[in-house]
């Protein structure tokens, strides 16, 4: 579901759940992590982050390559956790609620089981608040809107500030790879290895490249 242009207030609910109606925002609307939950639960076709400012940021359902690529990608991770053991594993339906207010949901994330299982149920059922020791995010050809570059090395950086000690910002149509923290690029980029944080962990990154 997209959001409409700027609009006095949002509409009914029932018809916002129906897509009778898109999501309609104001331009100055502000809100709160708890107040943004309820707006996503009354939207659920709605793809929608929280920036720290409060301010709804409105996502595009993403294109059938970026799907299954990061379907492939979050298989591989699983894969890895469960031989591995000792991580919980997620993928971009997922938001994260960060320490400064922000709730964004990352392509695909890994998060120490220990951390995971210090969170009262209630904590799991909504937005977990931490931010994942891994976090992975896949750009689009595009080079603008919220899956673009820019966008994407701003919120990298958030996942940084908050917390992630690695990051990893994959550019298909590039087949590079950005390294956080420091945005270290690696171009023609191969294989992924998650190095001490994750041992074992490997990704072959051709097969993205070509799914």
């Amino acid at each position: 579901m997209t959001i409409a242009p700027p609009a006095a207030a949002l509409p009914a609910p029932e018809a916002a759940t129906t897509g009778l109606a898109p999501l309609l925002l104001p331009p100055d609307l502000r809100l709160t992590p708890e107040l943004f939950s309820r707006v996503c639960e009354a939207n659920p076709e709605a793809v929608l982050e929280l920036a720290a400012d409060g301010q709804v940021i409105t996502m595009t359902p993403t294109g059938g390559e970026t799907g299954a690529r990061n379907t492939l990608l979050c298989t591989r991770l699983q894969i890895w956790a469960l031989e591995r053991g000792g991580w919980k594993l997620f993928d971009s339906s997922t938001g994260f609620r960060l320490a400064d207010g922000s709730v964004l949901s990352p392509d695909a994330a890994a998060v120490r089981l220990e951390r995971w299982q210090a969170l009262s149920p209630e904590q799991r059922r909504g937005f977990p608040p931490l931010c994942p020791d891994l976090v992975i995010e896949l750009a689009s050809a595009s080079e603008d809107g919220p899956r673009g570059a820019d966008a994407l090395r701003r919120k990298m950086a958030t996942y940084q500030a908050n917390g992630a000690q690695l990051g990893w910002l994959l550019f298909p149509e590039q087949r590079a790879v950005e390294i956080w923290p420091g945005a270290q690029r690696l171009s023609n980029a191969t294989r992924l290895e998650g190095g001490e944080l994750l041992p074992g962990l490997v990704l072959q990154l051709e097969e993205i490249w070509t799914s």
